[in-house]
């Protein structure tokens, strides 16, 4: 007779740990049918991407700018009015890739817009008065945080040099800059609450 048929268990893999992925273009996407290579707004994945990516690193941009500017109270209307649209339109692009189910990306950009709904009323329907003030400065620093999340995410997806320092997104290195950033964005934040007081809101 044959030699014994191996056991099922032992052709078994081990369950391999999954990173996180904010965007997954690179593979099958599908949806009911739609792929990676179907085309978003008239535009194949990856230049839509490339649009989504330089919408976000805008809005970064332009929100450490406000940020600065919120540590000087200085308002910056036209830096602020930037900041808040292209952050915005980092979460809409985002909800247009074609990805399965709910990802870090859709709850992410939901948080993100939920934050920015609040700035947007405090700053524009509010201006600033009262306790809106520091409601928006929260509102508006914690969605800039958010686009940096993102951005460490991705950066250690993506860069060649980072990639093999968490290849997991578990290891210290990838844990020790999300948890620099967030200390950096709670210290930043706090101070800018208490800083920022532009003269539009002393005369209310």
């Amino acid at each position: 007779m044959g030699g014994a048929p191996h056991c099922a268990l032992e052709q078994r893999q081990p369950l391999a740990y999954r990173p996180i992925e904010f965007f997954a273009v690179s593979r099958d996407t599908s949806i009911a049918g739609v792929t990676a290579s179907a085309l978003v707004l008239g535009l194949s994945t990856q230049t839509f991407t490339i649009i989504h990516v330089i919408i976000s690193l805008l809005a970064i941009a332009s929100g450490i700018l406000v940020l600065v500017g919120m540590l000087r109270s200085n308002q910056m209307p036209g830096w602020t009015a930037f900041f808040l649209l292209t952050t915005i339109l980092t979460s809409v692009t985002g909800f247009l890739f074609p990805i399965r189910g709910f990802t870090p990306a859709i709850g992410t950009g939901t948080v993100s817009l939920v934050l920015l709904g609040l700035a947007l009323y405090g700053l524009y329907g509010k201006h600033l008065a009262g306790a809106w003030r520091w409601i928006y400065v929260a509102t508006a620093v914690a969605s800039l945080y958010l686009n940096v999340l993102v951005l460490i995410v991705q950066s250690f997806q993506k860069v060649p040099a980072l990639k093999p320092l968490a290849p997991t997104q578990s290891e210290p290195p990838f844990l020790i800059a999300q948890v620099i950033a967030l200390f950096a964005f709670v210290v930043l934040g706090t101070i800018a609450a208490l800083r920022f007081r532009p003269p539009a809101v002393s005369t209310l």
